[in-house]
């Protein structure tokens, strides 16, 4: 099998690939060479078509043949009968950064996510990404300019997936301002947009912002639309975990009417990040959030969403309870404010009511943290050590950050947002959350077969070319002569979840082939160990980064 360069082809596929990727293609008159693969007779949904049973044919790292019967001879041919074959999913939310960037070869092939099916994830999400977006890569250096157009995209290291990366508000604004609860200067605030700039001229897909979170809760619209501003002139997308998905500032409507002005303000495309109505206070809301979104389509702003088929989420549990002024200054300064008598006493009743938004002590899991509390509600650490909740929360937090699973989202809610064409499918992938071993998994065991809020096409589609589309993933998405050779298999009966929050880390199972650009990386449902998976950066706009 060839990674990672394009071959030679027979006349009749070569029109058809040189039309799809611009690649230049040798002819010859002679007879096409053997494919590589041919994955024969099973059910093909090509990700933006009706499905049928066929075959599709890989040559090094793309697609020659998607049709009824593959023509010539191949060197390996893998019987699909009965299996469902589809492009590879793409991910738009995770947090495997520190899988990419690990210095264990093993864990850069992200099993968790090839044995779902996912072949491509987006990183630097929720404000986080890294604005050095060349060392994101895997590279020495990135194309800035017109110059180093050859870089774009090569990396020194093997990745089990494809990646691709946004530059975050949270790593910029920290870099320049630091984690205090104030504006830019001008020059700052010229500094950061020159950031955002860079970066995008490295490949960067856009901004991402986590506005819920501090120091990025300090930031004012006026700086966000400053920085989108930056991304929007390099063809970039406006990313956005949102200033308030429940009720803590200026609620979950408002926050949702932000994120369309920034796009509006920026001219920048809208990506609403985990798109959910968090907590008792907004619960039921999520058509009046759809109303939002499609009168913004309607006006003509490109508005979309990604999902995770969850009903908890995950977050930090400071980023869950503590009020945002307690976090001026990081975790040093909240650490200092617990031992203020006065602070405290403006600091419970606020906890207090971020933790019924949340539903309440037994609502929320502890997924990471201190060896003692994980795996146990806040009300049974509580209670087993005769403190209020309040005070079992501070006692965990003066030990370290802790990662909670906060069940918080009504299965109405999910499924209004689900079958929104507008959505597609993410994971929000986070350690400790089952959503990090088995999201796809479970959309498609409990929302296509048991529950049937989409059907299989609307799962696939959404899940490949529909994202794709979206965020202009060149050759993704789809199985098409021309297209990359990112292809999964599963069966249909037994593609299903393994993960829960009691047991987060298992492999999901029934995913029979996995190929990351013709790279066979999972082979009868058992990984090979090969690496096929590559950094995808985003080509700035032409000329835009002279």
């Amino acid at each position: 099998m060839v990674r990672g360069r394009r071959l030679k082809i027979g006349v009749a596929a070569g029109i058809v690939l040189a039309a799809a990727t611009g690649v230049a293609i040798a002819r010859s008159d002679g007879p096409a060479p053997p494919d590589d693969l041919i994955l024969r007779g099973g059910t093909i949904y090509p990700g933006d078509a009706a499905p049928f049973k066929g075959d599709v044919a890989i040559r090094g790292d793309h697609i020659v043949y998607v049709g009824p019967r593959a023509p010539g001879v191949a060197r390996r041919i893998i019987d699909a009968t009965g299996l469902i074959v589809a492009p590879g999913f793409i991910d738009t939310h995770t947090h495997v950064n520190g899988a990419l960037a690990s210095g264990d070869p093993a864990a850069r092939l992200v099993l968790p996510f090839l044995t779902q099916g996912v072949t491509t994830a987006f990183i630097g999400v929720d404000g986080g990404g890294d604005p050095d977006v060349a060392r994101t890569f895997g590279r020495d250096g990135g194309a800035k300019g017109g110059e180093g157009e050859a870089a774009l995209g090569q990396s020194s290291r093997d990745y089990g997936i494809n990646f691709a990366t946004y530059v975050g508000l949270g790593a910029v604004r920290l870099k320049v301002i630091g984690p205090d609860d104030r504006a830019p200067t001008p020059d700052e605030l010229a500094r950061m947009q020159g950031l955002v700039s860079s970066a995008m001229c490295q490949g960067a897909l856009g901004l991402s912002t986590g506005l819920f979170y501090a120091p990025q809760s300090f930031a004012r619209r006026d700086e966000v639309v400053a920085l989108a501003r930056a991304a929007a002139e390099k063809g970039g997308i406006y990313d956005s975990h949102l200033r308030d998905e429940s009720s803590y500032t200026i609620g979950l409507k408002g926050a949702v009417a932000e994120a369309i002005e920034i796009g509006r303000e920026a001219g920048i495309p809208v990506h609403i990040a985990h798109i959910k109505a968090l907590g008792v206070d907004v619960q039921g809301q999520a058509g009046a959030i759809i109303a939002q979104v499609e009168a913004a389509r309607k006006a003509g702003q490109v508005v979309h969403a990604d999902q995770y088929p969850w009903s908890a989420s995950g977050t930090g549990l400071s980023a869950a309870l503590m009020p945002r002024w307690a976090q001026d200054g990081g975790r040093a300064a909240m650490l200092r404010r617990f031992d203020d008598p006065a602070a405290m006493a403006r600091m419970r009743p606020e906890i207090a009511d971020n933790l019924r938004r949340r539903g309440g002590p037994a609502s929320l899991l502890i997924t990471s943290g201190p060896a003692d509390a994980e795996g146990r509600t806040l009300a049974q650490i509580a209670a087993s050590t005769g403190a209020d909740p309040i005070d079992a929360a501070i006692a965990i937090l003066r030990k370290r950050e802790a990662g909670v699973a906060s069940f918080n989202q009504s299965e109405a809610d999910i499924a209004a947002f689900m079958r929104q064409p507008w959505v597609v499918t993410s994971s929000d992938a986070s350690q400790g959350h089952p959503r990090y071993y088995a999201s796809f998994a479970r959309k498609y065991a409990t929302y296509v077969k048991e529950k049937q809020v989409i059907d299989l096409r609307a799962f696939i589609d959404r899940s490949t070319a529909v994202t794709a589309a979206m965020f202009g993933l060149e050759g993704r998405g789809k199985l098409a002569p021309g297209a990359f050779a990112d292809v999964i298999a599963f069966d249909p009966g037994r593609f299903a979840p393994r993960a829960d929050y009691v047991h987060p880390a298992r492999f999901s199972t029934g995913m029979r082939t996995v190929i990351v650009n013709g790279v066979v990386a999972i082979e009868n449902g058992e990984p090979t160990g090969a690496a096929g998976g590559r950094p995808l950066p985003r080509r700035p706009r032409p000329g835009s980064c002279r």
